[in-house]
Protein backbone atom coordinates (compact mmCIF):
# COMPACT_ATOMS: atom_id res chain seq x y z
CA UNK A 1 0.00 0.00 0.00
CA UNK A 2 1.47 3.46 -1.58
CA UNK A 3 0.18 6.56 0.91
CA UNK A 4 0.63 10.19 0.64
CA UNK A 5 4.05 11.26 0.45
CA UNK A 6 3.52 13.40 3.57
CA UNK A 7 1.98 10.52 5.72
CA UNK A 8 4.93 8.81 7.64
CA UNK A 9 4.08 5.04 9.19
CA UNK A 10 4.57 3.76 12.55
CA UNK A 11 4.71 0.44 13.65
CA UNK A 12 1.95 -0.38 15.84
CA UNK A 13 3.79 -0.56 19.13
CA UNK A 14 4.88 3.21 18.66
CA UNK A 15 1.41 4.11 18.52
CA UNK A 16 -0.94 2.53 21.35
CA UNK A 17 0.04 1.91 24.72
CA UNK A 18 -1.11 -1.51 26.36
CA UNK A 19 -3.60 -1.10 29.08
CA UNK A 20 -4.28 -4.04 32.10
CA UNK A 21 -6.32 -2.11 34.78
CA UNK A 22 -7.61 -4.78 37.12
CA UNK A 23 -10.56 -5.02 39.32
CA UNK A 24 -12.28 -1.66 38.98
CA UNK A 25 -16.09 -1.32 39.26
CA UNK A 26 -17.38 -0.83 36.33
CA UNK A 27 -20.42 -2.66 34.09
CA UNK A 28 -19.41 -5.43 32.06
CA UNK A 29 -19.07 -4.57 28.23
CA UNK A 30 -18.26 -6.69 25.03
CA UNK A 31 -16.30 -6.13 21.86
CA UNK A 32 -18.42 -6.63 19.03
CA UNK A 33 -18.75 -5.76 15.24
CA UNK A 34 -20.34 -2.21 16.17
CA UNK A 35 -18.19 -1.51 18.93
CA UNK A 36 -17.76 -1.55 22.87
CA UNK A 37 -20.90 -1.94 23.80
CA UNK A 38 -22.09 -2.62 27.56
CA UNK A 39 -23.33 -5.67 28.10
CA UNK A 40 -26.87 -4.44 29.25
CA UNK A 41 -27.57 -3.49 26.04
CA UNK A 42 -26.85 -6.32 24.10
CA UNK A 43 -30.34 -8.21 23.05
CA UNK A 44 -28.46 -11.53 23.64
CA UNK A 45 -26.45 -12.56 26.94
CA UNK A 46 -23.20 -14.18 27.40
CA UNK A 47 -22.37 -14.40 30.92
CA UNK A 48 -22.83 -15.93 33.63
CA UNK A 49 -24.04 -14.40 36.42
CA UNK A 50 -21.99 -16.45 38.74
CA UNK A 51 -18.72 -16.07 36.70
CA UNK A 52 -15.83 -13.94 38.54
CA UNK A 53 -15.11 -10.57 37.23
CA UNK A 54 -12.68 -9.46 39.43
CA UNK A 55 -9.33 -10.17 36.81
CA UNK A 56 -11.75 -8.26 33.98
CA UNK A 57 -9.82 -5.69 32.50
CA UNK A 58 -11.17 -1.96 32.51
CA UNK A 59 -12.25 0.07 29.21
CA UNK A 60 -12.88 3.46 28.91
CA UNK A 61 -13.77 6.02 26.15
CA UNK A 62 -11.52 6.08 23.41
CA UNK A 63 -9.93 3.01 24.04
CA UNK A 64 -9.61 0.01 21.40
CA UNK A 65 -10.55 -3.42 22.09
CA UNK A 66 -8.35 -6.51 20.55
CA UNK A 67 -11.52 -8.92 20.67
CA UNK A 68 -11.63 -12.67 19.80
CA UNK A 69 -13.32 -11.85 16.37
CA UNK A 70 -10.90 -8.73 14.94
CA UNK A 71 -9.56 -10.84 12.50
CA UNK A 72 -13.25 -10.64 11.00
CA UNK A 73 -14.77 -6.89 11.46
CA UNK A 74 -11.78 -5.01 12.93
CA UNK A 75 -10.73 -3.54 16.69
CA UNK A 76 -13.31 -2.24 18.52
CA UNK A 77 -14.09 1.99 20.01
CA UNK A 78 -15.24 2.13 23.04
CA UNK A 79 -17.38 5.34 23.64
CA UNK A 80 -18.10 3.81 27.21
CA UNK A 81 -16.31 3.14 31.11
CA UNK A 82 -16.71 -0.97 31.15
CA UNK A 83 -14.90 -3.83 31.92
CA UNK A 84 -13.99 -6.59 29.00
CA UNK A 85 -13.16 -10.24 29.43
CA UNK A 86 -9.24 -10.86 30.27
CA UNK A 87 -8.43 -12.32 26.72
CA UNK A 88 -9.20 -9.08 25.35
CA UNK A 89 -6.59 -6.54 24.70
CA UNK A 90 -7.06 -2.99 25.80
CA UNK A 91 -5.48 -0.54 23.34
CA UNK A 92 -5.03 3.73 24.12
CA UNK A 93 -3.34 5.73 21.30
CA UNK A 94 -0.60 7.51 21.83
CA UNK A 95 -1.00 11.43 21.15
CA UNK A 96 -0.15 11.76 17.94
CA UNK A 97 -3.32 9.95 16.72
CA UNK A 98 -6.83 11.21 16.43
CA UNK A 99 -8.99 8.31 18.40
CA UNK A 100 -11.71 9.09 15.61
CA UNK A 101 -9.27 8.49 12.70
CA UNK A 102 -7.65 5.41 14.73
CA UNK A 103 -11.56 3.80 14.85
CA UNK A 104 -11.81 4.58 10.78
CA UNK A 105 -9.02 2.58 10.15
CA UNK A 106 -8.90 0.06 12.44
CA UNK A 107 -12.30 -0.72 10.51
CA UNK A 108 -10.59 -0.48 7.16
CA UNK A 109 -10.04 -3.57 4.57
CA UNK A 110 -6.89 -2.96 4.90
CA UNK A 111 -6.25 -3.43 8.86
CA UNK A 112 -8.50 -6.40 8.50
CA UNK A 113 -6.49 -8.34 5.86
CA UNK A 114 -3.48 -7.29 7.87
CA UNK A 115 -5.44 -9.14 11.38
CA UNK A 116 -6.64 -11.96 8.92
CA UNK A 117 -2.44 -12.31 7.76
CA UNK A 118 -1.58 -12.89 11.19
CA UNK A 119 -4.32 -15.14 12.91
CA UNK A 120 -3.28 -18.02 9.80
CA UNK A 121 -3.25 -20.89 11.42
CA UNK A 122 -4.66 -19.50 14.66
CA UNK A 123 -8.12 -21.72 15.75
CA UNK A 124 -10.87 -19.25 14.87
CA UNK A 125 -12.26 -17.52 18.66
CA UNK A 126 -8.44 -17.14 20.05
CA UNK A 127 -6.89 -13.97 20.85
CA UNK A 128 -4.78 -12.11 17.88
CA UNK A 129 -0.87 -12.53 18.23
CA UNK A 130 -0.38 -9.15 19.85
CA UNK A 131 3.15 -8.92 19.31
CA UNK A 132 2.68 -9.49 15.65
CA UNK A 133 -0.17 -6.74 15.78
CA UNK A 134 2.41 -4.30 17.27
CA UNK A 135 4.77 -4.94 14.27
CA UNK A 136 2.13 -3.67 11.75
CA UNK A 137 2.92 -0.62 10.04
CA UNK A 138 0.02 2.25 10.22
CA UNK A 139 -0.32 5.54 8.02
CA UNK A 140 0.33 8.84 10.47
CA UNK A 141 -1.39 11.36 8.61
CA UNK A 142 -1.07 15.04 9.81
CA UNK A 143 -3.17 15.24 12.44
CA UNK A 144 -5.23 18.00 11.14
CA UNK A 145 -5.59 15.76 8.28
CA UNK A 146 -6.97 13.05 10.66
CA UNK A 147 -9.60 15.44 12.20
CA UNK A 148 -10.64 15.98 8.48
CA UNK A 149 -10.60 12.08 7.51
CA UNK A 150 -12.51 11.43 10.69
CA UNK A 151 -15.42 14.10 10.23
CA UNK A 152 -16.16 12.71 6.24
CA UNK A 153 -16.50 9.57 7.60
CA UNK A 154 -18.29 10.38 10.44
CA UNK A 155 -20.46 12.09 7.61
CA UNK A 156 -20.57 9.85 5.21
CA UNK A 157 -20.80 6.28 6.88
CA UNK A 158 -23.84 8.07 9.50
CA UNK A 159 -25.41 8.93 6.01
CA UNK A 160 -24.72 5.21 4.23
CA UNK A 161 -25.84 3.53 7.92
CA UNK A 162 -29.27 5.69 7.76
CA UNK A 163 -29.94 4.29 4.45
CA UNK A 164 -28.98 0.59 5.22
CA UNK A 165 -31.35 1.03 8.08
CA UNK A 166 -34.40 2.23 5.64
CA UNK A 167 -33.81 -0.88 3.49
CA UNK A 168 -34.26 -2.80 6.77
CA UNK A 169 -37.11 -1.71 7.80
CA UNK A 170 -38.36 -1.75 4.20
CA UNK A 171 -38.01 -5.13 3.88
CA UNK A 172 -39.55 -5.61 7.47
CA UNK A 173 -42.50 -4.18 6.53
CA UNK A 174 -42.41 -6.47 3.09
CA UNK A 175 -42.75 -8.95 5.48
CA UNK A 176 -45.85 -8.01 7.38
CA UNK A 177 -47.42 -7.14 4.43
CA UNK A 178 -46.85 -10.89 2.49
CA UNK A 179 -47.93 -12.72 6.42
CA UNK A 180 -51.32 -10.12 6.16
CA UNK A 181 -51.60 -10.88 2.67
CA UNK A 182 -51.32 -14.67 3.11
CA UNK A 183 -53.66 -14.49 5.98
CA UNK A 184 -56.33 -12.73 4.17
CA UNK A 185 -56.09 -14.48 1.05
CA UNK A 186 -56.30 -17.82 3.36
CA UNK A 187 -58.92 -16.32 6.01
CA UNK A 188 -60.65 -13.52 4.56
CA UNK A 189 -61.89 -11.29 7.72
CA UNK A 190 -59.45 -12.19 9.71
CA UNK A 191 -57.47 -8.76 9.75
CA UNK A 192 -60.81 -6.77 10.22
CA UNK A 193 -63.78 -9.38 11.59
CA UNK A 194 -62.51 -11.42 13.88
CA UNK A 195 -64.97 -13.33 15.63
CA UNK A 196 -63.56 -13.09 19.58
CA UNK A 197 -65.14 -17.00 19.75
CA UNK A 198 -63.08 -19.30 22.08
CA UNK A 199 -61.22 -21.40 21.44
CA UNK A 200 -59.92 -19.35 18.50
CA UNK A 201 -60.96 -16.03 18.72
CA UNK A 202 -58.57 -14.30 16.50
CA UNK A 203 -60.57 -17.00 13.65
CA UNK A 204 -63.30 -14.94 10.91
CA UNK A 205 -67.22 -14.65 11.64
CA UNK A 206 -68.08 -16.31 8.90
CA UNK A 207 -66.18 -19.38 7.69
CA UNK A 208 -69.50 -21.48 6.25
CA UNK A 209 -67.41 -23.17 3.28
CA UNK A 210 -64.63 -23.89 5.32
CA UNK A 211 -65.52 -25.78 8.52
CA UNK A 212 -62.33 -26.37 11.03
CA UNK A 213 -61.01 -29.54 10.65
CA UNK A 214 -58.44 -30.87 13.21
CA UNK A 215 -55.35 -31.69 11.50
CA UNK A 216 -55.25 -35.04 12.35
CA UNK A 217 -58.05 -35.95 10.38
CA UNK A 218 -56.81 -35.53 7.02
CA UNK A 219 -53.16 -35.62 7.38
CA UNK A 220 -50.46 -38.74 8.98
CA UNK A 221 -47.88 -37.42 10.91
CA UNK A 222 -44.29 -39.16 10.36
CA UNK A 223 -41.33 -38.95 12.78
CA UNK A 224 -38.14 -38.78 12.18
CA UNK A 225 -34.96 -41.12 13.29
CA UNK A 226 -32.80 -40.64 16.70
CA UNK A 227 -29.46 -39.20 15.51
CA UNK A 228 -27.45 -40.84 18.43
CA UNK A 229 -25.19 -43.29 19.20
CA UNK A 230 -27.87 -45.64 20.85
CA UNK A 231 -29.62 -46.07 17.01
CA UNK A 232 -30.04 -49.35 15.74
CA UNK A 233 -27.72 -50.46 13.12
CA UNK A 234 -28.39 -54.07 13.58
CA UNK A 235 -28.85 -55.89 10.21
CA UNK A 236 -28.91 -54.71 7.22
CA UNK A 237 -27.63 -50.92 7.04
CA UNK A 238 -28.38 -48.19 4.55
CA UNK A 239 -26.33 -44.88 4.41
CA UNK A 240 -28.77 -42.08 3.00
CA UNK A 241 -28.58 -38.22 3.21
CA UNK A 242 -30.97 -36.77 5.95
CA UNK A 243 -32.75 -33.59 6.92
CA UNK A 244 -31.48 -31.59 10.40
CA UNK A 245 -33.95 -28.94 11.91
CA UNK A 246 -31.27 -25.94 10.46
CA UNK A 247 -31.89 -27.57 6.82
CA UNK A 248 -35.59 -26.18 7.17
CA UNK A 249 -36.55 -23.01 7.35
CA UNK A 250 -39.91 -21.22 7.30
CA UNK A 251 -40.83 -20.82 2.82
CA UNK A 252 -38.12 -23.48 1.89
CA UNK A 253 -35.10 -25.97 2.77
CA UNK A 254 -31.67 -25.06 3.07
CA UNK A 255 -29.52 -27.85 1.49
CA UNK A 256 -26.01 -26.36 1.40
CA UNK A 257 -24.84 -28.76 3.66
CA UNK A 258 -26.83 -31.88 4.61
CA UNK A 259 -25.29 -35.08 6.56
CA UNK A 260 -25.65 -38.63 6.03
CA UNK A 261 -26.27 -41.33 8.13
CA UNK A 262 -26.27 -45.13 8.30
CA UNK A 263 -29.00 -46.56 9.79
CA UNK A 264 -31.25 -50.21 9.64
CA UNK A 265 -33.11 -50.51 6.14
CA UNK A 266 -36.38 -50.71 8.68
CA UNK A 267 -35.22 -47.52 9.88
CA UNK A 268 -34.67 -45.57 6.78
CA UNK A 269 -37.86 -46.93 5.71
CA UNK A 270 -39.79 -45.61 8.22
CA UNK A 271 -37.81 -41.82 8.13
CA UNK A 272 -38.10 -41.70 4.40
CA UNK A 273 -39.11 -38.26 2.90
CA UNK A 274 -42.06 -38.16 0.08
CA UNK A 275 -42.64 -35.45 -2.11
CA UNK A 276 -45.30 -33.27 -1.02
CA UNK A 277 -44.36 -33.97 2.95
CA UNK A 278 -44.94 -30.66 4.63
CA UNK A 279 -41.86 -30.44 7.10
CA UNK A 280 -42.28 -28.59 10.56
CA UNK A 281 -40.16 -28.70 13.31
CA UNK A 282 -40.27 -28.95 16.73
CA UNK A 283 -38.48 -25.92 18.24
CA UNK A 284 -36.72 -22.37 17.04
CA UNK A 285 -37.46 -18.76 17.34
CA UNK A 286 -41.15 -18.09 18.81
CA UNK A 287 -42.31 -16.31 16.01
CA UNK A 288 -41.71 -18.79 13.88
CA UNK A 289 -43.17 -21.66 15.67
CA UNK A 290 -45.04 -24.39 13.53
CA UNK A 291 -43.71 -23.05 9.88
CA UNK A 292 -44.14 -24.84 7.50
CA UNK A 293 -42.53 -25.52 4.41
CA UNK A 294 -43.66 -28.65 1.00
CA UNK A 295 -40.94 -31.34 0.78
CA UNK A 296 -40.62 -31.66 -3.12
CA UNK A 297 -38.30 -34.15 -3.63
CA UNK A 298 -34.56 -32.51 -3.89
CA UNK A 299 -32.88 -35.11 -2.75
CA UNK A 300 -34.06 -38.78 -3.67
CA UNK A 301 -34.58 -41.07 -0.53
CA UNK A 302 -33.65 -38.53 1.98
CA UNK A 303 -34.56 -38.76 5.62
CA UNK A 304 -34.91 -36.69 8.23
CA UNK A 305 -34.20 -36.69 11.99
CA UNK A 306 -36.79 -36.72 14.88
CA UNK A 307 -36.79 -32.85 15.41
CA UNK A 308 -38.21 -32.26 12.21
CA UNK A 309 -41.86 -33.60 11.58
CA UNK A 310 -42.59 -34.28 8.19
CA UNK A 311 -46.66 -34.04 7.59
CA UNK A 312 -48.22 -36.13 4.90
CA UNK A 313 -51.94 -35.17 3.85
CA UNK A 314 -54.44 -37.34 2.40
CA UNK A 315 -54.08 -35.61 -1.39
CA UNK A 316 -58.42 -36.15 -1.72
CA UNK A 317 -58.87 -33.80 1.44
CA UNK A 318 -56.06 -31.44 1.92
CA UNK A 319 -53.18 -29.57 -0.34
CA UNK A 320 -49.98 -29.59 0.54
CA UNK A 321 -49.44 -26.19 -0.60
CA UNK A 322 -52.40 -24.71 1.14
CA UNK A 323 -51.26 -26.59 4.58
CA UNK A 324 -47.95 -25.07 4.30
CA UNK A 325 -48.71 -21.77 3.77
CA UNK A 326 -52.18 -22.03 6.23
CA UNK A 327 -49.03 -22.38 8.57
CA UNK A 328 -47.63 -18.78 7.51
CA UNK A 329 -51.46 -16.78 8.36
CA UNK A 330 -51.95 -15.06 11.31
CA UNK A 331 -54.05 -18.18 12.34
CA UNK A 332 -51.36 -20.59 12.33
CA UNK A 333 -48.85 -17.89 14.34
CA UNK A 334 -51.52 -17.43 17.09
CA UNK A 335 -52.35 -21.32 17.01
CA UNK A 336 -48.57 -22.22 17.80
CA UNK A 337 -47.68 -19.18 19.62
CA UNK A 338 -50.22 -20.26 22.00
CA UNK A 339 -49.72 -23.58 22.70
CA UNK A 340 -46.29 -23.64 22.20
CA UNK A 341 -43.50 -24.26 25.46
CA UNK A 342 -41.94 -20.82 26.01
CA UNK A 343 -38.24 -20.18 26.77
CA UNK A 344 -37.26 -16.55 26.49
CA UNK A 345 -37.35 -16.12 22.57
CA UNK A 346 -37.45 -19.95 21.54
CA UNK A 347 -40.72 -22.31 22.12
CA UNK A 348 -41.00 -25.80 21.05
CA UNK A 349 -44.41 -28.21 19.77
CA UNK A 350 -45.05 -31.35 19.78
CA UNK A 351 -46.97 -33.86 17.46
CA UNK A 352 -50.02 -34.20 19.28
CA UNK A 353 -50.60 -30.20 19.50
CA UNK A 354 -49.72 -30.24 15.42
CA UNK A 355 -52.02 -32.72 14.74
CA UNK A 356 -54.88 -30.52 17.02
CA UNK A 357 -53.98 -27.65 14.69
CA UNK A 358 -57.54 -26.56 13.47
CA UNK A 359 -57.27 -25.92 9.66
CA UNK A 360 -59.90 -24.41 7.67
CA UNK A 361 -60.79 -26.65 4.94
CA UNK A 362 -62.69 -26.07 2.02
CA UNK A 363 -62.37 -28.53 -1.39
CA UNK A 364 -59.34 -29.39 -2.75
CA UNK A 365 -59.85 -27.24 -5.64
CA UNK A 366 -60.41 -24.05 -3.53
CA UNK A 367 -57.49 -25.37 -1.79
CA UNK A 368 -55.36 -25.04 -4.80
CA UNK A 369 -56.76 -22.02 -5.79
CA UNK A 370 -56.33 -20.22 -2.71
CA UNK A 371 -52.53 -21.14 -2.46
CA UNK A 372 -51.59 -20.31 -6.21
CA UNK A 373 -52.96 -16.76 -5.38
CA UNK A 374 -51.32 -16.51 -1.80
CA UNK A 375 -47.68 -18.16 -3.57
CA UNK A 376 -48.57 -15.07 -6.29
CA UNK A 377 -48.06 -12.54 -3.18
CA UNK A 378 -45.58 -13.93 -1.82
CA UNK A 379 -43.45 -14.31 -4.70
CA UNK A 380 -43.91 -10.12 -5.60
CA UNK A 381 -42.75 -9.71 -1.83
CA UNK A 382 -39.37 -12.11 -2.51
CA UNK A 383 -38.12 -10.25 -5.24
CA UNK A 384 -38.84 -6.70 -3.91
CA UNK A 385 -37.20 -8.49 -0.40
CA UNK A 386 -34.22 -9.67 -2.92
CA UNK A 387 -34.05 -6.29 -4.33
CA UNK A 388 -33.37 -4.76 -0.81
CA UNK A 389 -30.88 -7.29 0.02
CA UNK A 390 -29.00 -6.33 -2.62
CA UNK A 391 -28.92 -2.61 -2.15
CA UNK A 392 -28.15 -2.99 1.74
CA UNK A 393 -25.12 -5.18 0.30
CA UNK A 394 -24.06 -2.61 -2.19
CA UNK A 395 -24.32 -0.11 0.36
CA UNK A 396 -22.24 -1.85 2.82
CA UNK A 397 -19.54 -2.31 0.04
CA UNK A 398 -19.53 1.35 -0.56
CA UNK A 399 -19.00 2.25 2.94
CA UNK A 400 -16.20 -0.34 3.73
CA UNK A 401 -14.41 0.98 0.25
CA UNK A 402 -15.32 4.47 1.16
CA UNK A 403 -13.29 4.07 4.59
CA UNK A 404 -10.28 1.85 2.98
CA UNK A 405 -9.79 4.70 0.71
CA UNK A 406 -10.00 7.63 2.97
CA UNK A 407 -7.96 6.05 5.66
CA UNK A 408 -5.46 5.30 3.37
CA UNK A 409 -4.94 8.35 1.53
CA UNK A 410 -6.60 7.41 -1.77
CA UNK A 411 -8.14 10.74 -2.33
CA UNK A 412 -8.73 14.40 -0.53
CA UNK A 413 -11.37 14.19 1.63
CA UNK A 414 -11.46 17.89 2.26
CA UNK A 415 -12.83 18.71 -1.59
CA UNK A 416 -14.91 15.45 -1.99
CA UNK A 417 -18.65 15.45 -1.43
CA UNK A 418 -19.10 11.59 -0.69
CA UNK A 419 -20.18 10.84 -3.94
CA UNK A 420 -18.02 9.11 -6.62
CA UNK A 421 -15.11 9.12 -4.89
CA UNK A 422 -14.35 5.46 -4.20
CA UNK A 423 -14.36 5.16 -8.34
CA UNK A 424 -11.14 3.45 -8.83
CA UNK A 425 -10.32 2.39 -5.63
CA UNK A 426 -10.34 -0.76 -3.75
CA UNK A 427 -11.99 -1.86 -0.49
Amino acid sequence: MTYPTAWPTRRARFLFDRRDVRGAHAPLASATKEGVILRSDLDYSVWNPDSNVSNYKLVEPNDFVIGLRSFQHGISHSTVRGIVSPAYTVLRQTGSLDPQFVKHYFRSSLLISHLANITQGIRQGQAIDIEAFQNLSMPVPPREEQHRIADFLDTETTRIDTLVSLRKKQELNLLERSYASVSEILLPGILTSSSGHWPWPWLPMAMRDRPLVRLGYVCRLQNGLAVDGKRDVSGETVTRPYLRVANVQAGGVALDTVTEITVSRETATRSTLRSGDVLMTEGGDLDKLGRGTVWRGEIPECLHQNHVFALRPELDRLEANYLALMTRTLHGRNYFESTGIKTTNLASTNSSKILSFPIPLPGVSVQRDLAREAQKSLDVVAAASRLLRHQRSLLSERRQALITAAVTGQFDVSTASGRNVTDGVHA
